[in-house]
């Protein structure tokens, strides 16, 4: 999967943009070629763009390769792809009044949803609420908003990264973004979600903030940091107020 966002649309950590991208041996891809070479690459694979603001690509996984299911799902101009899978998946459609066979991918449309619209609960609450290996990235294209997580166990990997016109790119494919971002890029952390309105925090630890920690690649060059949580730093709750501000519920204990 690839997923690409124009520069003001999604300001990711700062410590993500790495000093040592422009001087970087490779010459970078712009996002266009990326999505090219992904399309070519990808079997039945297909993109859909949002104007100047943003584009989705997806490619299903090929059945001679054990790969971890992935998903696609359109709902309301809310546009989700899903890889991994939820082992309580049955228990949340029930909960959320969906329909038994309703997927991974629809199920997450609408928990976002929910957590956009009524907040019922803090959005660390329902992620923590999935059972399983997953990662998912949502574009809103009305709100023109992202919402992105990766699950606590490590089983699945996501990279993000800063190209170099800007674009904020995410993909499961490491290759793909080191040769747009080169430097500028790292592993998404486990167990986080971040919202382009709200930035990064983890959803296993919602009242402790995340360290950036530095990464040296082989070349001995500064590269995008990780992201760890950090035990002895406490976040500030937010009080939530109106219904704009539902994901003021971010960060706040249920």
């Amino acid at each position: 999967m690839l997923a690409i966002f124009k520069k003001g649309l999604v300001n990711p950590p700062q410590e993500l943009n790495s000093p040592a991208s422009p001087q970087a041996s490779i010459s970078p891809k712009n996002p266009e070629e990326i999505l090219k070479g992904f399309l070519s690459d990808a079997c039945n694979g297909f993109s859909i763009g949002f104007g100047d603001k943003a584009l989705l690509a997806y490619a299903p996984p090929q059945p001679s390769f054990k790969e971890h299911q992935r998903l696609f799902c359109g709902v309301n101009d809310m546009y989700c792809i899903f890889w991994g899978s939820l082992n309580n998946l049955c228990t949340l459609n029930k909960q959320y009044g969906l329909s038994k066979g309703g997927n991974e991918a629809m199920f997450v449309i609408e928990a976002y949803r929910t957590l956009r619209d009524r907040g019922p609960y803090p959005a660390h609450q329902v992620l923590k609420d999935l059972e399983g290996s997953f990662g998912f990235v949502i574009y809103d294209h009305k709100a023109e908003t992202l919402f992105t997580a990766l699950g606590a166990d490590d089983a699945l990997k996501l990279f993000w990264g800063i190209a170099a016109d800007g674009s904020v790119m995410i993909s499961d494919n490491v290759d793909l973004i080191k040769s747009s971002c080169r430097k500028s890029f790292a592993p998404f952390p486990p167990g986080c979600m971040y919202h382009s309105e709200r930035g990064l925090m983890s959803f296993e630890h919602p009242m402790n903030k995340l360290k950036a920690m530095p990464r040296i690649d082989s070349e001995g060059a500064m590269c995008g940091a990780n992201f760890m949580v950090d035990a002895y730093s406490k976040v500030n709750s937010m009080p939530r107020v109106g219904s704009e501000a539902n994901w003021a519920t971010w960060g706040q204990q249920a």
